[in-house]
């Protein structure tokens, strides 16, 4: 896992990322000293998606404007 601090760069990154944390809690590797980092790099991670999304679809519905003009 990576470090709190590095944020992806590109969604599919970030979305990786979230893989790998979620195949671990299914597959319990994680130990439990370790279980909070993990959920909490999901957590922020998801925001990170989740804000990224946002400003996709913000561009795209700019563009749509631009376009019915």
């Amino acid at each position: 896992m990576k470090e709190a601090q590095e944020m992806p760069t590109t969604y599919e990154e970030a979305y990786a990322e979230l893989q790998q944390i979620v195949s671990a809690l299914q597959q319990e590797t994680v130990h439990i000293d370790d279980l909070a980092a993990y959920i909490e790099r999901a957590q922020l991670l998801i925001q990170w998606c989740r804000e990224r999304l946002r400003q996709v679809e913000e561009r795209l519905q700019e563009s749509g404007d631009r376009l019915n003009r």
